[in-house]
């Protein structure tokens, strides 16, 4: 009993932080090591406890006895969505679909959900629809302005855990869409809705339920400020796939990629049009990110970017002025400004580009947002057409990394690039040397291979120098 008790005294002072394990002496409201908000607990006395072995209700099978039919992929009728699942969603798979408020999330797995419920091999597919957030009439009301309606798509509007699960009994669905996860409590845990434990206990459950019944399951997720997934890590290592949602809100593009998947690729890109009368699908978006003008004008280069698979081509716009103040303003729309001030630094350095008492604004056509280092190149061309006051030829595109050292390193992809822009038109392509080494160039695209940031500047605008 002694020892009990000394053991129960030296663990309660004890905290615990539940997501990355760090401890402390005293309770505080952030952990501080993964600055993780609420996770950090008090730890009670150590104990070791032991299981004893069960009864196996279902013996283990030989790998090659497994049924694999139930691992495959069935289309939601969404064609982009499903390039992102790889193909569709697999019978038990739980799928996090996260982005930020009124981004398009409700309305895009509405459409999945009412597409999926309409789309079934043998009849119409049982879809039952969850949300914490909305009535079943405000979600109705939704439904019918995205034409979403089906027969067998099912409406709750519930926030009880164990409600749902008893409306998932009832209805036996072959998809279940719950909007969102942090609406939803558990009167088994302490709590409101939307804090660590709450959140892990729910998604454990609906994992579980939808494990053992085969049924998908999509999940929505919010996000903090920063953009990360709202509550504890463990709820993306606990689910199958995790979809970002992604797009300005003051843009009607939507992009949706794959931040993990076990059952497809990681590297591909959904596009979709969010309007009025709903969210469309866009198989050939590289339109929406050009300006469409017909002349040529200053400080303006088009790229071609890879998103995933899928090569975009996109317009980069830049305008420098004379700064009147001591330190001059860097601003950008939908570019890394880290290297937007790189390449402004090996301009400078480099080609000697007067851009030191200037003040510098960049951003993308179309609200897409370019973090790839191939888009570096299109950068320092349209800030030297700016700075210089010449148009790039009509017809031009340029894709390549920009090294400190001034010099324009190769990217991947390079030929699915070229092709893209044969297709859209371009006729001539700045590019990183050894290109044309590397396989054949599509007809009617003139290749133009530069090695420094200085020759790229002073080919591309027809051989004059940034002074």
């Amino acid at each position: 009993m002694a020892g009990t008790s000394t053991r129960r005294a030296k663990g309660a002072g004890a905290f615990r932080c539940s997501e990355c394990g760090w401890q402390t002496a005293k309770w505080v409201g952030r952990c501080g090591e993964c600055q993780a908000w609420g996770s950090v607990a008090e730890v009670g006395a150590v104990t070791v406890r032991t299981t004893a072995a069960s009864t196996v209700a279902r013996p283990a099978t030989p790998i090659g006895e497994v049924d694999v039919s139930h691992a495959v992929a069935r289309p939601t009728g969404v064609p982009e969505f499903d390039r992102v699942l790889g193909g569709g969603l697999v019978p038990g798979a739980v799928v996090l679909v996260a982005g930020e408020p009124g981004i398009g999330k409700s309305t895009l797995l509405l459409d999945v959900a009412g597409r999926a419920a309409r789309s079934g091999e043998h009849g119409d597919r049982t879809v039952l629809y969850v949300s914490g957030e909305e009535s079943a009439a405000q979600v109705r009301a939704r439904a019918e302005r995205i034409e979403a309606m089906a027969r067998t798509l099912y409406l709750a509007s519930e926030t009880d855990l164990a409600t749902v699960l008893g409306q998932v009994e009832q209805v036996q669905p072959e998809l279940l869409v719950v909007d969102s996860v942090q609406t939803i409590s558990s009167g088994e845990v302490e709590g409101s809705a939307g804090n660590v434990a709450q959140v892990r206990e729910v998604a454990a459950s609906l994992i579980q339920a939808a494990k053992a019944r085969g049924i998908a399951v999509l999940l929505v997720g919010h996000v903090t400020k920063d953009g990360s997934i709202a509550g504890p890590r463990v709820l993306e290592h606990l689910v199958d796939v995790v979809v970002q949602f992604e797009g300005d809100r003051h843009s009607r593009l939507r992009l949706v990629r794959a931040v993990k998947n076990r059952y497809g690729p990681t590297d591909e890109v959904g596009c979709f049009d969010l309007s009025d009368v709903g969210i469309v699908g866009l198989a050939d978006p590289s339109g929406l990110f050009l300006s469409g003008r017909t002349a040529a004008v200053p400080g303006t280069c088009v790229t071609v970017t890879l998103e995933g698979r899928r090569p975009l081509v996109t317009e980069v716009q830049a305008l420098v002025t004379q700064s009147a103040l001591a330190t001059p303003r860097r601003a950008t729309s939908g570019l890394d400004t880290a290297r937007v001030n790189m390449v402004l630094a090996v301009l400078d350095k480099r080609a000697q580009a007067p851009i030191g008492g200037s003040d510098a604004y960049l951003s993308t056509v179309g609200g897409v947002r370019l973090t790839e280092p191939a888009a570096d190149l299109a950068i320092t061309l349209a800030l030297a057409g700016a700075i210089t006051d010449r148009p790039l030829p009509p017809g031009t595109v340029a894709f390549g990394e920009v090294g400190l050292a001034g010099e324009v390193r190769p990217v991947t992809g390079a030929h699915r690039r070229l092709a893209e822009a044969a297709r859209l038109g371009f006729t001539r392509a700045v590019v990183p040397s050894g290109v044309l080494g590397a396989g054949p160039v599509p007809e009617g695209l003139s290749v133009l291979e530069v090695g420094t940031v200085a020759e790229a500047v002073g080919r591309a605008l027809h051989d004059v120098p940034v002074r």
